[in-house]
């Protein structure tokens, strides 16, 4: 929640009046996320290691001790890896499969417990473009994950529908945050002249996509993927 599009969606959603509880595995940058939007009375933040399930129980069960609910849970982490496919290791799938879909399903599935509790709720999940194309500028593994979230969204949705739970994901294409930064001015250039709309999406751009899908507005749309690419991937 600390940083890229977690960020920009935490922001949103409290200028539009929510509560923001923010999971994140950076102390320092969440301290100042919470600082900008209004301290505890309006955020809690809580140290998270998403890959770990007694670290996701802490986090949502947070939520619900600070404020009395869970009406939204948005699944952003993720790494990034342009390792060639004969270069990944069982260690590198390991991990980018374990940040980038693992945690998806530790956070839906406790969440789910209230939500289905509640009888209601909405699931919300960063998946990419990349699950769609295999990867440009990403490897096979962070593909594959990404993949994956869309498919877990399908199943969430189909668990989640007689419960009053939807269940939707955003497909960014690249985007200006710190994991394209790492890529490279050379990568990042030959990327945009891709882009029908020849630029990457800003962060908050993806986030008011999310907070559309968090709102009342969507309330009939589940096991839904929209795509927020510039027209790089049109389905």
């Amino acid at each position: 929640a600390a940083s890229g599009i977690g960020k920009a969606t935490a922001e949103l959603i409290s200028q539009r009046g929510g509560s923001v509880v923010a999971g994140d595995i950076n102390d320092s940058r969440s301290g100042k996320l919470i600082a900008a939007l209004g301290g505890e009375a309006k955020a809690r933040f809580f140290r998270t290691d998403v890959t770990v399930a007694s670290d996701v129980e802490r986090l949502i069960d947070g939520v619900v001790e600070s404020f009395g609910r869970i009406d939204v849970l948005v699944n952003c982490a993720g790494i990034g890896s342009r390792t060639r496919i004969p270069d990944i290791t069982e260690a590198d799938w390991d991990k980018v499969l374990s940040i980038n879909l693992k945690s998806a399903f530790l956070c839906s599935q406790r969440a789910l417990k209230y939500m289905e509790r509640q009888r209601h709720g909405t699931i919300v999940s960063l998946a990419s473009a990349a699950a769609k194309t295999g990867g440009v500028a990403v490897g096979a593994h962070y593909s594959a994950s990404k993949a994956g979230i869309i498919c877990l969204t399908k199943s969430l949705a189909l668990y989640g529908a007689p419960i009053g739970v939807t269940a939707n994901c955003v497909c960014p294409g690249p985007t200006r945050t710190p994991l394209t930064d790492e890529w490279g001015d050379a990568v990042n250039e030959d990327f945009r002249a891709k882009i029908p709309l020849k630029r990457y999406a800003e962060p908050i751009e993806v986030a008011e996509v999310i907070c559309f899908l968090a709102s009342d507005a969507a309330r009939y749309l589940t096991g839904e993927t929209i795509d927020v690419n510039g027209g790089l991937v049109m389905d």
